[in-house]
């Protein structure tokens, strides 16, 4: 039997997202995730101690962000995303098999290499295998769905990381995790790659100055690289501050975890509505943050618990914005040079994200949780006003 020009693509499609969803799932269904803080403080590691290897995971990112992107430009997306897996399952055993602080800085740094691998990769193989299948308009919803598997896979770590836990302790999360990230690994190895060998050889760094041309060459390349930041560095720091944001309404301690649950369960629906709204536009996606920011500003100025429902069709526009912005970055720049802008835009979010928890902590301290998720609301408005001023811009 002969299949239909219109059904090749289909079948295509459905095994390129297949394979995507496993993996996405996979990279973040890490157990070690709700207790890995737990087991620093036990193995006697000081408070500032564990600081400094959060700060060291952020900075490996930053470094190896733009450099890896170019990498994966010049060589291989696919060898990047089940490279960095790998890193990151010898990160995880080495906690466990030698919990000390130097294992766990090396662990940092190999899992913030491994993140950074997968950073600019993932959304170019995705656009470009899409683009080959004659299905790009489908990035979005593609790519939300991704997002979405992701979360998933996050709260499915934290509600089996108890059981198995009390169960075999660290060693047993541990070798879950590893496990997870081995799978990733494996299922990236099944992930398609269509490129061109001439676009797959070169010096990265001839790659990453190419990339930087463009995007001091094209205004609207700028402007979307611009706007990946401001829609995701804001809401991706303060879900690390969510926790204590939900203690602030007066729930009693073991209810917390739950209500983080429908948190979360508001983002993943964001992500899994990137189907639906594809073409919002500018104006659409400027509606969209004013909307988010005021749902996030008065549910955290509730301080209960019906606020956080609030907080949670926040987190959910985010999310969705979030998705937007990453479709409107990947339709406007070029294909040898995809993984590399991303990686620029991974970067200059990562930037932003440590900018705004010095800020969160400047203002929780001298006000309350919920007042620091009122003030951050603030940039997102700033950012509608932007978006909908180069839309009236455009028309005219």
């Amino acid at each position: 039997m002969t299949l239909s020009p219109a059904r090749v693509p289909a079948t295509g499609v459905r095994r390129l997202t297949a394979k995507l969803y496993c993996y996405a799932f996979l990279d973040d269904f890490v157990l070690l995730y709700p207790v890995y803080a737990l087991l620093f403080s036990d193995t006697g590691l000081s408070l500032w101690q564990i600081s400094s290897l959060f700060a060291l995971w952020s900075a490996t990112g930053v470094l190896l962000e733009i450099p890896s992107g170019a990498w994966a430009d010049a060589v291989s997306r696919r060898l990047l995303l089940w490279l960095g897996p790998l890193l990151t399952a010898v990160a995880f055993a080495l906690w466990v098999l030698v919990p000390s602080y130097g294992a766990f800085a090396l662990g940092f740094v190999l899992w913030g290499a491994g993140g950074a691998l997968g950073s600019g990769a993932l959304q170019a193989l995705v656009y470009d295998e899409l683009g080959r299948l004659g299905a790009v308009e489908r990035y979005a919803r593609v790519m939300g769905r991704v997002r979405a598997a992701g979360l998933v896979a996050v709260m499915a770590a934290m509600a089996l990381a108890g059981p198995v836990f009390a169960l075999g302790g660290y060693p047993a999360v541990g070798a879950a995790s590893v496990l997870a990230c081995l799978l990733a690994a494996a299922t990236a190895t099944r992930l398609p790659e269509h490129r061109a060998p001439a676009a797959r050889r070169g010096d990265w760094l001839v790659t990453l100055r190419a990339g930087l041309a463009e995007a001091r060459a094209d205004r609207s390349v700028r402007g979307a690289l611009l706007l990946v930041p401001a829609v995701g560095a804001v809401w991706g720091a303060l879900d690390e501050y969510t926790p204590l944001l939900v203690r602030g309404t007066g729930v009693p301690d073991e209810a917390v975890p739950y209500l983080l649950l429908l948190v979360w369960a508001g983002a993943t629906t964001g992500g899994l509505s990137a189907g639906a709204c594809p073409r919002l536009g500018r104006a659409g996606l400027s509606g969209l943050l004013a909307g988010a920011a005021l749902a996030l500003s008065v549910g955290a100025a509730m301080r209960t618990p019906a606020g956080l429902v609030l907080v949670a069709l926040a987190f959910g526009g985010f999310q969705l914005a979030t998705v937007l912005a990453d479709a409107s970055l990947q339709a406007r720049i070029d294909d040898g040079h995809r993984a590399t802008l991303t990686s620029v835009a991974g970067l200059a979010t990562d930037v932003a994200t440590v900018a705004v928890y010095g800020a969160y902590a400047a203002v929780s301290s001298a006000t309350t949780h919920s007042t620091a998720f009122v003030w951050a609301a603030l940039p997102y408005l700033v950012t509608a006003l932007l978006v909908a001023a180069g839309a009236r811009g455009r028309s005219r």
